[in-house]
């Protein structure tokens, strides 16, 4: 149960951060477009953990 619980606060963590880099790239498109890429660059590399830990989270949820 250790391990669910883990993922899905990590879960959690990286929901939260891929939010706040989309909005400070949504907020950052027409001032810096520069500051905008960075943040929609990290966003996308952050939405590709979330989908490895959202698989994890499925795969551990249909062992137990």
């Amino acid at each position: 149960m250790s391990r669910l619980n883990q993922l899905s606060r990590y879960r959690k963590h990286l929901e939260e951060r891929y939010n706040k880099l989309v909005e400070r790239s949504n907020d950052y498109k027409y001032i810096d477009e520069i500051k905008s890429d960075r943040a929609a660059y990290k966003a996308m590399k952050i939405l590709g953990k979330l989908n490895k830990v959202n698989y994890l989270n499925k795969e551990f949820s249909n062992i137990t």
